[in-house]
C-alpha cells in the first residue's frame, strides 16, 4: 500500500506546500548566516521588558495546560476593546484562526473570494480544505474593493480575504470604505477582515469596534505578531458576534494556547507606553528605508505596516535578484511579492538602526550589480 493511498483524495492531490520559506531554512540553504532579519515582518524592537518577565515568571508553571476556555485573556481583551469576551474567540495567531474560519465555511469546491497576491497562507487553507480560490487583481497597489465585491456576487462566494492594511504590499484603506464594503456584501458571504497591522495604522484606517459588532457575516482578525513584538508566542483572536465567536469552540483545538504566550499577551496590553514608543520606532524607520530605497533610485510605496514594499521600477527578474544578492552577499533576509505585477517590488521590515545601517550599506552596492547584469 503507498503512503498516498491512506489519505484523503484531496489530501492525496495537495503538493506539499510551505507558504514562506523560513529565514532559518533560507540560512541552510545558502550557508549564510542572517545579519538583518527584516523581511518577515516581525517586531525587531521585541516585546516589553515586562512581558519577558512575566514569560520568565510563568515558565514554572509550563507543566500546566493553558486554560482551554482563555477566560483571563478574553477579559483583557474585551476591556482593551471595549467589547464583551462573548464577542472574542483566541487562537494560535492568525494564521491558524484562518485555518478555522475556512473550515467552517468552506467545503470542498466552493468558491472563495481573495485579491491575487495577497496573503498566501490564507490560500493555503483554502486549498487545504478543497475551496475553489477566485482571484481579483490589485487596482494601483491597492485591494480592489469594487473587484471583490463583484466577484463575491458573481460566483455567489461564501467567504472573502480582505487586509487591512494590506500584505504585502502596505496599502490601506480607511474605515468608512471598509465599512461600506462589509456591508454591500450578501448576507450569506462572511467576511475574514485581517487586521494583523491594525496598530502600526494611520488613524481613520481601522473601523470602530461598534460599526461591524452586530454583524454575523464579519469576523476581524487580530494579533500580538506585529506591533507587540511576540511573533514566536503565537497569540491572536477573532472579533464577530457573540453567535459567530461561539461557533469556533465547535472545531478549535481547546488546548492549542500556551501558557507563556498567554502571560506575555497579557501583560503587553497593559504596557502602553511601550507600544506607544514602538509604534514611534516603526514610523521612524519606514522612513529611514524610504530614505535608502529612494537614494538607490528605487521608490519607496506608501506603507500603513510595520514593512514598506519599494517598487524596483522593472521586473521580477531584477526585485528577485536584490533579494538574493542582499542575502547571498550580506546576509540581509528581505521578502518580495510572489505574482505579477506585484513581484516588481521587494518588501523590506522595520528594524532597529543596526539593521537599517546594513541595508543602507549594502542596497546600493546590489542594485547597481544586480542592474548591471540585465
Amino acid at each position: 500500500m503507498s503512503a498516498f493511498s491512506r489519505f484523503t483524495p484531496l489530501v492525496a492531490s495537495l503538493p506539499s506546500t510551505i507558504p514562506f520559506v523560513g529565514p532559518e531554512a533560507i540560512e541552510r540553504q545558502r550557508g549564510r548566516a542572517i545579519t538583518a532579519r527584516i523581511g518577515a515582518n516581525e517586531s525587531g524592537f521585541g516585546p516589553a521588558p515586562a512581558v519577558l518577565a512575566s514569560i520568565g515568571a510563568a515558565a514554572a508553571g509550563i507543566w500546566q495546560y493553558n486554560d482551554p476556555e482563555n477566560f483571563e485573556l478574553k477579559q483583557a481583551l474585551a476591556r482593551h476593546l471595549g467589547t464583551t469576551p462573548a464577542n472574542l474567540a483566541i487562537g494560535e495567531g492568525i494564521d491558524g484562526l484562518l485555518g478555522q474560519i475556512v473550515r467552517l465555511v468552506i467545503e470542498p469546491g466552493l468558491p472563495v473570494v481573495t485579491s491575487l497576491g495577497g496573503y498566501p497562507t490564507f490560500n493555503f487553507h483554502v486549498a487545504g480544505h478543497g475551496g475553489r480560490l477566485v482571484t481579483v487583481p490589485y487596482a494601483d497597489d491597492r485591494e480592489d474593493l469594487a473587484g471583490l465585491l463583484a466577484a463575491v456576487r458573481r460566483e455567489d462566494a461564501p467567504l472573502v480575504y480582505l487586509a487591512n492594511p494590506d500584505n504585502p504590499m502596505g496599502s490601506w484603506w480607511d474605515a468608512e470604505k471598509v465599512v461600506e464594503f462589509a456591508r454591500a456584501l450578501p448576507e450569506t458571504c462572511l467576511l475574514v477582515l485581517d487586521e494583523a497591522y491594525g496598530e502600526t495604522a494611520p488613524a481613520g484606517t481601522i473601523p470602530s469596534i461598534s460599526s461591524l459588532i452586530d454583524m454575523p457575516n464579519v469576523v476581524r482578525t487580530r494579533t500580538f505578531s506585529k506591533a507587540y513584538g511576540l511573533a514566536g508566542a503565537r497569540v491572536g483572536y477573532v472579533i464577530g458576534t457573540p453567535e459567530t465567536a461561539q461557533a469556533f469552540d465547535k472545531i478549535r483545538n481547546h488546548f492549542g494556547m500556551n501558557r507563556l504566550g498567554t502571560a506575555a499577551a497579557l501583560t503587553a496590553l497593559s504596557e502602553k507606553d511601550y507600544l506607544a514608543d514602538v509604534l514611534e520606532k516603526i514610523a521612524a524607520s519606514r522612513l529611514r528605508i524610504a530614505g535608502i530605497a529612494e537614494a538607490c533610485g528605487l521608490k519607496p510605496l506608501p506603507s500603513a505596516t510595520n514593512f514598506v514594499t519599494v517598487d524596483c521600477g522593472r521586473d521580477a527578474i531584477f526585485a528577485r535578484g536584490i533579494v538574493d544578492r542582499l542575502m547571498e552577499d550580506h546576509g540581509i533576509f528581505i521578502r518580495m511579492p510572489g505574482v505579477a505585477p506585484l513581484n516588481r517590488c521587494i518588501r523590506i521590515s522595520t528594524g532597529p538602526e543596526a539593521d537599517m545601517a546594513l541595508l543602507e550599506e549594502a542596497l546600493p552596492e546590489v542594485v547597481k550589480a544586480v542592474g548591471s547584469r540585465q
